[in-house]
């Protein structure tokens, strides 16, 4: 009987557990400030040199990946679709792998992650996992 009540607590605990993790993967959220490049407007400063290209007159869509993330190659699409379609807007690719101190100051844990700045370089926005392309034109639309 102990071991039926056993299954049966990690079972539920598991759906509990897959279902948080469902709903929060690819969510875009505010931007935590837990480092001490943030300014007074509540987001951390990346400038053009850090990530490598000239940062967007509207906002910059930054992706973390790595060479065998499937879902980056999906957000990847996006982010290019994108940028496309509203003007101002840049997407960089960054490889995580090879940018580890950026990884490690920006507090990134999984692949695909995107950090959406505003024109002067500020994190507003982030998402871990796979983002929905209406999330990202939403987040996009908070920044004005």
């Amino acid at each position: 009987m102990t071991g039926v009540l056993v299954v049966l607590a990690v079972l539920i605990l598991a759906t509990v557990f897959g279902l948080w993790f469902r709903a929060n993967n690819g969510r875009m959220r505010t931007a935590d400030v837990h480092t001490a490049g943030a300014d007074e407007h509540g987001g951390e400063i990346l400038d053009a040199q850090a990530i490598g290209v000239v940062l967007g007159s509207r906002a910059t869509l930054v992706q973390f990946s790595s060479a065998f993330c499937q879902p980056c190659r999906a957000t990847r699409q996006i982010l290019d679709q994108v940028s496309g379609m509203i003007d101002g807007v840049v997407h960089v690719d960054i490889d995580a792998e090879a940018n580890l101190d950026l990884v490690r100051a920006l507090d990134i844990r999984r692949t695909p992650t995107v950090v959406i700045l505003d024109d002067a370089g500020r994190i507003r926005k982030r998402a871990s996992g796979l983002p929905r392309k209406a999330d990202v034109i939403a987040a996009l639309g908070e920044l004005e």
